[in-house]
């Protein structure tokens, strides 16, 4: 039976910024299998808007004033959070990625201070402006390179544990957050694990594009409209996220240690591969250093993020 298909849109009411919070009160509730069509804006401040306002959206510019007061730790404007009937804690989500479509005909990126992979070596503070053409599929950066559109949202969430209150939205965490993985892009399958009644599902930060790695600390920054399937697996019990397109299994590791990242998302690949298969741990690690693709996700978020990505037809 097909679900509901409900809409969310970027007016103040449907946003926080800059945290995440088991306290936030959900603004939509919707039924397992239901579909999210959701708008999300540019993570953002005045200062980072073209000149004039040009090209920026009407309710950017409402939200940014009417949620000034209530900025958290740091810059993304996150839309929701959805509750999702019959989701309760050590239950998963899983969300399907079905659409991230771009709205607005700018993005930008920038070097900020004390930020990204080099903070001490790029002082000479700089954002750029950058056109985009959703038509044709690219981006045209200010000296005139064009780069392909791979649109993307560089957060999805659940809420976090009740116990930990309130924390910023750049860490990504075992909620899910600001993992910034490109790899999430329309076509892909996310699971998160569940920490509270209604999961309380948000997204937003979108990105026209971004490499692996997000070095400066900023992609495409973006206005993105996004299409979820939310549905509540009962049959699945995980403590961090994962995610699997049709040909591959996404394992996903968060730390503030790179190492300790990357053996994170090699030791939840393992669990993976052992589950869906009679491989033992010792032959699903050797498989693994085979066959298995580790990317370094962003090394900016503070907490750093490693995946590695296992071909389902070499498992």
């Amino acid at each position: 039976m097909t679900g509901k298909t409900h809409r969310l849109s970027a007016d103040p009411e449907n946003i926080f910024w800059g945290y995440f919070d088991a306290a936030t009160p959900p603004v939509l509730e919707v039924d397992s299998g239901d579909e999210v069509v959701l708008t999300s804006l540019p993570a953002c401040v005045k200062a980072d808007l073209p000149e004039g306002n040009r090209g920026v959206r009407e309710d950017h510019l409402v939200a940014l004033e009417a949620k000034a007061g209530d900025q958290g730790a740091g810059p993304h404007m996150i839309t929701g959070p959805v509750y999702v009937r019959g989701a309760e804690p050590g239950d998963v989500l899983q969300v399907d990625i079905l659409e991230a479509t771009p709205i607005q005909d700018w993005g930008f990126t920038a070097i900020l201070p004390l930020l990204g992979a080099l903070p001490d070596e790029f002082t000479d503070y700089e954002t750029i402006h950058i056109g985009i053409d959703k038509d044709r599929g690219v981006c045209t950066l200010p000296w005139g390179k064009e780069l392909p559109l791979d649109p993307f949202f560089g957060i999805m969430a659940v809420a976090p544990p009740p116990v930990w209150g309130r924390v910023g939205s750049p860490e990504p965490r075992a909620f899910g957050g600001n993992m910034d993985n490109k790899d999430l892009r329309p076509g892909s399958t996310l699971y998160l694990p569940v920490f509270n009644e209604g999961a309380l599902f948000s997204a937003g930060d979108g990105h026209g594009r971004q490499g692996d790695g997000e070095v400066c600390i900023a992609a495409v920054e973006t206005a993105l409209e996004g299409r979820f399937r939310l549905s509540v697996r009962k049959d699945m019990k995980i403590d961090t996220p994962f995610a699997e397109t049709p040909e591959a299994l996404i394992s996903m590791g968060f730390d503030e240690d790179l190492d300790e990242a990357m053996r994170k998302a090699v030791r939840d690949m393992i669990g993976l591969v052992t589950g869906r298969t009679g491989l033992t741990r010792n032959h699903a690690y050797m498989l693994l250093s085979l066959a298995g693709d580790l990317k370094i996700t962003q090394v900016v978020d503070g907490e750093k993020g490693v995946h590695m990505v296992m071909r389902k037809d070499w498992i």
